[in-house]
Formats: C-alpha cells, sequence, structure tokens
C-alpha cells in the first residue's frame, strides 16, 4: 500500500543505513544501552532538568515569571503531542524496518505506530526550547539531549533521519508560537500560587524570604500595641 512519504529519499535512507549499521557491528551490551537511552534515559534526564530549573526558578527575583517559563515545558510537550496525533494519521508513514526487512531493530512493539514525525524527538525537542526560553544553560544542556535522542531513534532502527527532523521542526514550532498564550496564563497563576499558602512552589531563597518577613513584619503588632501607654493611675501608683 503506498502511502505518503512511504518512498524516502536516497539520503535519507542511507543515512539511517549508516547509523543503524553501526549498531549491528557494536557489542550487545552497547545495543542494549543505547536502546534504553534512546527509548527511557533521555526523556528521565529532561524531567530532571526541568525539576533543575523549577528549583532554580523560585530562587531568581522574578521568581513567578520564571517558575511560569518552567511549567511551560511540560505543557509544551503535550501540546505538541496533540499536535502530532493528526499529522502522524494523514502522513501515514510505516516505521523504516517496515519497508526495509534488512535493518537491526534494537525494540520490539513499534511494527504497528506510525513513523513521521518521532515522539521521542518530538518531546525532547520540546523541553529543549521552552527551557531554553527561560534558562539558556538548561535549554542548551537538553538542546544536546534532544540531538542524542534523534541520533538514538536513528541507531535503533525505528525512525527515519526524516522523522527526526519533522519532530524537532513540530517541536519549535509548538514551544515558541504557543509560549505568549502560555506565559499570559501561566504568569498570572503563579503571582497568585505565589500569596497562598502553596508559595513556597513558587519563591525560595532571598526573594521569598524577603516577601514573608515583609509580611510577617505587616502582620506584628506595634510597640504601642505589644505596651499599652502608661495611665494617670499608672503614674500615681
Amino acid at each position: 500500500m503506498s502511502t505518503l512519504l512511504a518512498d524516502t529519499s536516497n539520503p535519507d535512507l542511507e543515512l539511517l543505513y549508516t547509523v543503524n549499521g553501526w549498531a549491528k557491528d557494536a557489542p550487545h551490551w552497547l545495543d542494549s544501552l543505547v536502546s534504553w537511552i534512546g527509548e527511557y534515559g533521555i526523556l528521565l534526564g529532561l524531567f530532571a532538568l526541568c525539576a533543575v530549573g523549577w528549583l532554580q526558578a523560585r530562587r531568581r527575583p522574578d521568581a513567578p515569571v520564571a517558575v511560569a517559563g518552567v511549567l511551560w515545558a511540560p505543557l509544551a510537550v503535550v501540546a505538541a503531542e496533540l499536535a502530532n496525533l493528526p499529522i502522524a494519521a494523514i502522513v501515514n508513514r510505516p516505521r523504516p524496518f517496515v519497508d526495509h526487512p534488512g535493518l537491526d531493530v534494537l525494540v520490539a512493539g513499534k511494527a504497528g505506530t506510525h513513523s513521521f514525525v518521532s515522539d521521542h524527538a518530538t518531546m525532547s525537542m520540546t523541553v529543549a526550547v521552552a527551557l531554553f526560553l527561560v534558562n539558556r544553560r538548561l535549554g542548551a544542556i537538553a538542546g544536546g539531549l534532544a540531538l542524542l535522542q534523534g541520533f538514538c531513534r536513528l541507531f535503533m532502527g525505528v525512525h527515519y533521519p526524516t522523522d527526526v527532523l519533522g519532530g524537532y521542526a513540530l517541536a519549535t514550532a509548538v514551544a515558541l508560537l504557543l509560549a505568549p498564550l502560555a506565559m499570559a496564563l501561566l504568569v498570572p497563576l503563579c503571582h497568585a500560587v505565589s500569596r497562598t499558602a502553596a508559595a513556597p512552589l513558587i519563591t525560595a531563597g532571598p526573594a521569598g524570604a524577603a516577601k514573608r518577613r515583609r509580611r510577617a513584619a505587616v502582620d506584628r503588632p506595634r510597640p504601642e500595641q505589644e505596651h499599652p501607654a502608661a495611665t494617670d493611675s499608672d503614674l500615681a501608683a
């Protein structure tokens, strides 16, 4: 059955064969390691980066805005994956090993799923772009992991290079284009939470401590309230 993008260009297929060929020549333990990294490890690493970004954002002077930016990362992943559903259904591209059985497939259970665009590439690059908007250093690290994710998917024989590139493009578009709308909703929400008992989720460190000290100063009784002025009878006594 002919499907859209079923026949890839030669460079696309040649690059896949080249990278996947390294898996055929690699020892079994390396294949297993790359498979775990490409399937689960990088996603766990990106989750850890988001946690670090949240902890750092809480200590910034603009903590509510920074936390809102970090919160956009996982929400952007959800938005990108939802956007990918109709794309995958319309393109309906089978996995590369379906049309090219000579590939060394390192992970099972992918035969009945769509190849374009790569979900793993989409998720990893979405986190990278969203984090870069609020924390460039963490975003750059996440970007490196996203590139490694794409390599792993080719090494594992489950995606064409264009599947990975399509995932990167979709991720970048969603993370950037929807960021203004998301921040317009998330920043007021984070400001509101920072004024409640859940404030430690939003602010911490010097900024949060300063706010708590100001709040305590407002609530603290004044000296004249703690020690009422002496009355005439007291003076007489």
